[in-house]
């Protein structure tokens, strides 16, 4: 998706990797096997100094990963698999602040949501009552998979903000 929108990309497994990124994209898969592989590589320590200073979007597992129990780049909490497990995936249309032109298609699978979130996150969007979208400062957290869907405004927001061309705090 952040091909279709312009975007270069590169996968990130060591911190020699982060060198030279604009931001940093923490996808979907499995929260369990990603902690064994920033312990394995010594990720958190430069995870952390790079999010201080660039944008960072988490989706799905990625939304796990930022929480306070893991990376803690976000004064969240995540509820994993809160929406059911595999079997109750589903897709749902999403307002989400700040995306013009209507709802978002959103694909969550075994999908969390914010549990708790901090003073200074802005929660983005809620499904059922339940967070499933936030911001604070340059950290972004999905619940969903955006890649999945055909709808690339979610990417293009973020690539303007990692870009320069667009504010991750507007």
């Amino acid at each position: 998706m952040f091909a279709e929108v312009g975007a270069q990309t590169r996968e990130v497994r060591v911190p020699g990797d982060l060198q030279g990124l604009d931001a940093l994209v923490i996808p979907g898969g499995e929260s369990t096997t990603m902690t064994l592989g920033i312990e394995r590589e010594a990720l958190a320590e430069p995870l952390t100094r790079f999010a201080a200073t660039h944008p960072v979007l988490g989706s799905c597992a990625g939304l796990i990963m930022l929480d306070s129990e893991h990376l803690a780049l976000m004064d969240i909490t995540a509820q994993r698999n809160a929406f059911g497990r595999q079997i109750h995936s589903f897709e749902a249309p999403l307002q989400v602040a700040g995306l013009s032109g209507g709802p978002l298609r959103a694909i969550f699978i075994r999908a969390p949501w914010i549990e708790r979130a901090g003073s200074g996150v802005e929660v983005l969007a809620e499904l059922d009552g339940h967070p499933v979208a936030a911001r604070e400062g340059n950290i972004w957290a999905v619940a969903f998979h955006p890649e999945l869907g055909q709808d690339t405004r979610l990417h293009e927001l973020f690539a303007a903000a990692a870009s320069g061309r667009g504010q991750a705090d507007s």
